[in-house]
């Protein structure tokens, strides 16, 4: 049995492929802060089905992001997350059309990072744990 096939691993590395795509997301926000008509976007977390009714794993569509006007940044390629979307609208908008808020985005942002780092830290106790079993301690 490959390390991939063990359900936990699996789950650890997804939320911390998630965790990894919703910084970039975060950063994006605080980056257009000042950009007319930008909405802030985040990430809805992934849902992980019951580890005891796994028997096909689901794909989740990708997004992309897309220019809207020529004085903004493109995409870098091969960017596209596997991961769905989150458009709440602000409740603040400022005159130009912007709603991103700085303090809810870094608030977000150190709570991903805890996230992520919740995250690395079971995976490497869970590979220690198979480490120790086999003896290779």
């Amino acid at each position: 049995m490959a390390i991939t096939d063990i359900p936990i691993f699996s789950m650890l590395r997804t939320r911390m492929q998630y965790s990894q795509e919703r910084q970039r997301v975060l950063a994006e926000n605080v980056a257009n802060a000042d950009t007319p008509n930008y909405r802030a976007r985040d990430l809805k977390a992934p849902k992980f089905p019951d580890p005891t009714e796994m028997t096909t794993a689901t794909t989740v569509s990708n997004i992309s992001l897309t220019r809207t006007e020529g004085g903004h940044i493109g995409p870098l390629s091969g960017t596209g997350s596997s991961f769905s979307t989150d458009s709440k609208s602000g409740y603040e908008v400022r005159p130009t059309g912007n709603a991103v808020n700085l303090e809810d985005e870094m608030i977000k942002v150190a709570a991903n990072q805890m996230d992520y780092q919740g995250a690395t830290a079971l995976y490497t106790r869970s590979l220690n744990l198979l480490k120790t079993a086999l003896g290779k301690r």
